[in-house]
């Protein structure tokens, strides 16, 4: 339970302790532990030593996705269409396919199964919100809001909710309207903190403001959101400087 509590706080590298201390320790450790140490190591971004953790445990639906999920970073398009045709109608699986159909950029693909999912498990909020992600990212900007709000009349304070209306705002309106919501998020930080204390937040803020403090903010991002690298080939064009 430990190593489950330190994982979904967002600490995989203590989780992946935890689970390598139970099978070192133990006199006969449950092999699924191999299957949660491979979770934890891609979540490191340690894609290959994931995929050899994995195969160290059982054959199950989780090993199945996180191998899906390792093949997918490593660009092996044979692993992937295996895995993918190991794949269940779970709701887990089907949320791992549309994931990496996401990911993919096959944004309409992703909103099918999520569609899906949402009518066969209407007490899912979350699926409310990887819907309006997909219509956002197909140009779909009110239809987005419209399934984002059924999200926020529940969770009014979820920062990826209010991220993701802010973004819509952006496209319909401008960088004024989308900064607008995403100060809301600071009725919700604790004293003393700000709501741009977020890699995503503070990227997104670069776009409305027009690239304002991109090259303090963007470099030290490294691809995380992957928009951040684009963001910054657009900022140097716009500036005069193609050769940077």
């Amino acid at each position: 339970w430990l190593a489950y509590a330190y994982f979904h706080a967002g600490d995989p590298e203590k989780a992946l302790d935890t689970y390598r201390y139970l099978l070192r320790r133990e006199s006969d450790p449950d092999p699924t532990y191999h299957t949660f140490a491979a979770a934890c190591l891609f979540y490191l971004g340690q894609y290959d030593e994931a995929e050899e953790e994995a195969k160290k445990g059982p054959k199950t639906k989780l090993h199945t996705r996180v191998l899906f999920h390792c093949a997918h970073k490593q660009n092996d398009e044979a692993k992937l269409m295996t895995y993918h045709q190991q794949l269940t109608d779970s709701v887990e699986d089907q949320l791992s396919l549309a994931s990496i159909h996401y990911l993919r950029s096959h944004f309409q693909e992703a909103t099918d199964i999520y569609k899906r999912l949402l009518l066969e498990n209407r007490e899912h909020l979350a699926l409310n919100v990887y819907v309006a992600l997909c219509y956002c990212k197909l140009e779909y900007y009110d239809v987005s809001l419209e399934i984002l709000n059924v999200y926020l009349q529940s969770y009014p304070d979820s920062p990826l909710a209010i991220n993701l209306k802010a973004c819509n705002h952006f496209r319909l309106y401008n960088g004024a309207a989308a900064e607008a919501e995403l100060k809301k998020l600071q009725d919700h930080v604790g004293k003393g903190g700000s709501f741009e204390d977020n890699d995503l937040i503070r990227h997104n803020l670069v776009v409305f403001r027009g690239g304002e403090n991109a090259m303090k903010v963007l470099p030290p991002l490294r691809g995380f959101p992957p928009e951040a690298k684009l963001n910054l080939v657009v900022h140097y064009l716009r500036n005069g400087k193609p050769h940077d």
